[in-house]
């Protein structure tokens, strides 16, 4: 990998099972555009006994880096993930979502005149409840996932991401969006092509949906 790819994937992961991870690292890794580095980065986890995430990264350690820290939370993770990183551009993808083959290549597509944006996402759903989430100025208030803005479909200039950090709070996705539109242009997008499988029960979202009983 050389020492300035195009594009850096950055991946927080926290007890996640194997085969979710691996269907997320599978879907970089088969990207149509190929100029990236991924980092992995292991927010404490426990789960993996055997080694399986670890030997699988080995396998492909010329596109991929891995670290591991105590748990600190995702945006904690993202943060120290944007310094290690070497792109000129950043995004992030969830451990237990996926890119469709052309996402990486249809960002920088919409990225030309803007210096971040966010995506609208392929949603996945169990029942018409699941499209519907928490509202960050409201947690007793839900939303459609189509008028917010998800953490993993962020893509922006690099410069972006070092001005602006990640805060530890619900929707600090939404907060950093927010953030950069007063310094920098953004633009929300309507690619839908990332994956967003919102049929994961134990997702930061479903579980304060149950805790503050919004069905």
């Amino acid at each position: 990998m050389k020492d300035t790819p195009v594009i850096s994937v950055l991946m927080s992961v926290f007890n996640t099972d194997f085969f979710l991870v691996k269907r997320a690292i599978d879907s970089v890794l088969l990207q149509d555009f190929f100029d990236f580095e991924l980092i992995i980065i292991d927010d404490g986890s426990h789960n993996d006994v055997k080694n399986q995430l670890f030997n699988y990264i080995k396998k492909h350690e010329n596109k991929i880096t891995y670290l591991w820290h105590a748990n600190r939370g995702q945006s904690e993770s993202v943060n120290r993930g944007v310094i290690l990183s070497k792109g000129k551009y950043i995004t992030i993808l969830d451990a237990d979502d996926e890119y469709q083959p052309n996402h990486l290549s249809s960002c920088l597509k919409e990225i030309s005149a803007i210096d971040l944006i966010a995506s609208a996402t392929h949603t996945i759903v169990e029942k018409e409840e699941d499209y519907y989430v928490p509202d960050k100025k409201n947690n007793n208030q839900l939303i459609h996932v189509d008028d917010c803005i998800l953490f993993a479909t962020l893509f922006g200039k690099r410069n972006v991401f070092l001005d602006i950090k990640f805060e530890g709070q619900y929707a600090a996705d939404a907060n950093f969006f927010e953030a950069a539109s007063k310094k920098y242009l953004v633009k929300k997008v309507n690619l839908r092509t990332y994956t967003y499988y919102r049929n994961n029960p134990d997702s930061v979202v479903a579980r304060l949906k149950v805790k503050n009983k919004l069905h």
